[in-house]
C-alpha cells in the first residue's frame, strides 16, 4: 500500500471528534492547511469547464472578500443578506462574511416572472422581522433594493455589488491587527448563520444557529452517513434553504470534503446535469426531495443520459415529508440499469430549527417501509397489513442521530407508544434558541426546550415514519384524511401532472364538516375533457374511499410553490378559495 492510500486508510471515516471549541472559520483555515489543493467547491455552468475552488484558494479568496468588507462599514454581528444569482464567487463571499463576525443570510434571486414590486415587499418585510443590515447582490437589481436603504424605517443600511470588487485584497498593518482581534474574540456560542425556515408568502421564520450549534450538528450527521475524505457531494439545491446549505454547504466545507455545485435553475430546465456531474465527477452522496426523484424518472431521455454511471453513489437521499414510495421506486426502475443500488437509497426528516435533520437511515441499510390500514391510521392507530385497496405503504425517514431526542405526543401532551400517530417533538444539541424578533412564533413551538414541529407521525422499532402535516389535515365527519394520500391518488390520473396536486379542506356548512377538494395541473384545455378528468379524479378517489367533493383543474405551474420547491396547500387555497381568483386559460 502506498503512502497516499495509508492517509486515506488512516481518516476513513469521520465519526468523533472533540466537544466544539472551535468557530467554522477556524475549521476552514484548518482544512485549508490540511487539503490546501483539494476540491472544495466544483461550480457547474451548463456548457463549460467547471470552475474549481480548492480549499487554499477558496479561502485566499474569501479573505480578499473580507478586506472589502471591513472597509464598507460591516462589521460583527451585522446581517448580510446574500442575494446572488449561480456564481463561483459566492462560496468566498460567503466565508468572508463569517470570517469578519458577521452574520451571512442567503435569500432568493427573484424569479423573472415575479414583479418586482412583489419581491421588494416580500424583502421589506422579511429586513424588519430579520434585521437585515445589509444587502450583497448584483447591479440589477439596485433599482429595487435602494429605495429600501433611504425609506424611513428600514433596517438596511446600505447595498453592496462584490461581484465587481477587485479580487487580490489582503489585510495588512492596523487592518490585520484588528480583524485578528475580532476573529479571536468570537466565541462558539456567537451567530454564525441566519437561515430561513420555508415559507411560501415570503421567508417568515428566521432561525439564528450558531457556531457550535451547527459544527455539533454536522459532527453528529457525519457519523449517521459514515462520512469518509473519500465521499463528493452533488447537489443542485438552493443555497437559502437547509437542505441546499447546510447539506451541501457547511457539512462538507467542515470534513474538508469537495462539494459540486449545480445551478438550480439549470438543473430544473436539464434534470439530467445531476447525473451527468455525478456520473464525471464519480459522486457519492446527494439529497433531493420527492419531486425530484418524479422529474428524475419522467422527464429526462435516454439520449441524454447516454454512457453515464450512477455506480459511484452510496447514498441518494430524500429529505421529504412524507418521503414517498413511489417517488423512491420510480427512480430506481429508471435507473438500476445505470448502477444504482437499492441499498444506496435513504431518507431522512428535519427542519431549520434543529439546523437540518433529527433522523437519518444508516448509511448502508435499505430503506424501510410498511404497509398499514390506511383506515386505521386515520384514527392514529398503526396497523400492518398486505397489499390491498385499503392500505398505504409509509416509507420511514430512519433513527435518530446522535444528539437527537424525539417524543411523539397527543393533543393533550402525553407521550405516545410505538405504533400510534401523534405530533413529532424534537429536542437537539443544535436547536435554534428562537425565532429572531419573533417571540410569539418562537413560544408557539418552542416549549421547555422541545420543538413541537406540526408534523404527524409514528415509530415503529427505533425507526420514525412522517406521515403529514397536523394543520393540513382534513377533518371529513370526524376522520382525519391525510391530504398527502389524496395527491397521491390524484397525481395518477391520466393528464394530470404528477406532483402538480394539492389536496385541501372546504368547510360545507350543510353538513357542519369539512369536504375534501383538490387542485390539480393539467395540460388538457378542453372544457369536455375537462368535464371528464373530473369525474376520473372523483372516481379515483372513491376507489380509496375518500371521497372528492370538489376538483379545481388549473393550468401547467399555475401552483404557488413553497421556498422548497412544493406547492403550498395554504397559499394556493387562499388564492383560489378566498379570494376567488379566476383560472386563466392560454
Amino acid at each position: 500500500m502506498n503512502k497516499k492510500n495509508k492517509n486515506i486508510k488512516k481518516e476513513k471515516m469521520i465519526n468523533t471528534l472533540p466537544i466544539i471549541k472551535e468557530t467554522e472559520w477556524d475549521r476552514w483555515v484548518e482544512n485549508s492547511k490540511k487539503y490546501p489543493d483539494r476540491d472544495a467547491f466544483i461550480h457547474w455552468v451548463a456548457g463549460e469547464e467547471p470552475f474549481r475552488w480548492t480549499f487554499s484558494s477558496l479561502l485566499k479568496a474569501a479573505e480578499s472578500f473580507a478586506v472589502g468588507f471591513k472597509r464598507k462599514g460591516v462589521k460583527r454581528g451585522d446581517v448580510c443578506a446574500t442575494i446572488i444569482r449561480h456564481n463561483k464567487y459566492f462560496y468566498p463571499i460567503y466565508l468572508a462574511i463569517s470570517s469578519i463576525g458577521a452574520i451571512p443570510s442567503v435569500l432568493a434571486y427573484p424569479n423573472p416572472r415575479l414583479h418586482p414590486e412583489k419581491f421588494r415587499q416580500g424583502l421589506e418585510g422579511m429586513s424588519k422581522r430579520s434585521g437585515l443590515d445589509w444587502i450583497l447582490t448584483e447591479r440589477e437589481l439596485s433599482e429595487v433594493v435602494d429605495p429600501l436603504i433611504t425609506k424611513e424605517d428600514s433596517t438596511i443600511r446600505g447595498s453592496f455589488f462584490p461581484l465587481e470588487w477587485e479580487k487580490d485584497l489582503k489585510f495588512e498593518g492596523k487592518e490585520l491587527e484588528e480583524i485578528e482581534k475580532v476573529r479571536a474574540d468570537i466565541s462558539v456560542s456567537d451567530p454564525v448563520l441566519l437561515q430561513h425556515s420555508s415559507g411560501t408568502t415570503g421567508l417568515q421564520k428566521p432561525v439564528l444557529l450558531s457556531h457550535k450549534a451547527i459544527l455539533d450538528f454536522v459532527t453528529n450527521y457525519a457519523k449517521s452517513l459514515d462520512l469518509s475524505p473519500n465521499d463528493k457531494i452533488i447537489s443542485w439545491l438552493p443555497l437559502y434553504h437547509d437542505m441546499g446549505l447546510i447539506a451541501a454547504f457547511h457539512l462538507p466545507l467542515a470534513f474538508g470534503i469537495p462539494t459540486v455545485q449545480i445551478d438550480t435553475f439549470e438543473w430544473i430546465m436539464v434534470p439530467s446535469l445531476i447525473l451527468e456531474a455525478i456520473s464525471k465527477e464519480k459522486g457519492t452522496i446527494t439529497w433531493q426531495p420527492n419531486f425530484a426523484y418524479n422529474i428524475l424518472a419522467d422527464k429526462v431521455h435516454e439520449d441524454e443520459i447516454e454512457g453515464i454511471s450512477l455506480e459511484s453513489m452510496r447514498l441518494f437521499i430524500n429529505c421529504s415529508e412524507p418521503v414517498r414510495d413511489r417517488s423512491n421506486n420510480l427512480f430506481f426502475d429508471r435507473y438500476k440499469k445505470y448502477g444504482v443500488k437499492e441499498k444506496s437509497l435513504s431518507s431522512s426528516y428535519g427542519m431549520a430549527e434543529v439546523t437540518f435533520l433529527a433522523t437519518q437511515t444508516p448509511a448502508g441499510e435499505k430503506l424501510k417501509s410498511l404497509t398499514v390500514n390506511r383506515q386505521k391510521l386515520k384514527q392514529g392507530i398503526v396497523e400492518l397489513v398486505t397489499n390491498g385497496d385499503n392500505s398505504r405503504v409509509c416509507c420511514s425517514s430512519g433513527k435518530i442521530i446522535d444528539g437527537c431526542e424525539i417524543k411523539i405526543i397527543d393533543e393533550e401532551g402525553n407521550e405516545l407508544e410505538e405504533g400510534f400517530v401523534g405530533e413529532i417533538v424534537v429536542k437537539s444539541v443544535s436547536m435554534f434558541d428562537g425565532y429572531r424578533n419573533y417571540p410569539e412564533k418562537t413560544a408557539a413551538v418552542l416549549k421547555d426546550g422541545w420543538y413541537f414541529s406540526g408534523d404527524y407521525g409514528f415509530c415503529y422499532k427505533d425507526y420514525y415514519y412522517i406521515i403529514g402535516r397536523k394543520k393540513d389535515i382534513i377533518i371529513v365527519a370526524g376522520n382525519n384524511v391525510y391530504p398527502e394520500d389524496v395527491e397521491d391518488l390524484v397525481s395518477q390520473v391520466k393528464d394530470v401532472i404528477p406532483g402538480r396536486v394539492i389536496a385541501f379542506g372546504e368547510d360545507d356548512e350543510d353538513i357542519g364538516s369539512e369536504q375534501i377538494s383538490v387542485v390539480a395541473e393539467t395540460k388538457i384545455t378542453n372544457e369536455d375533457e375537462h368535464k371528464k378528468l373530473k369525474l376520473e379524479i372523483i372516481k379515483a378517489g372513491m376507489l380509496d374511499d375518500i371521497n372528492i367533493k370538489k376538483v379545481y383543474l388549473v393550468p401547467p405551474r399555475w401552483l404557488i410553490k413553497s421556498s422548497a420547491g412544493k406547492p403550498s396547500r395554504k397559499a394556493n387555497r387562499e388564492r383560489l378559495v378566498e379570494k376567488k381568483e379566476i383560472i386563466k386559460w392560454s
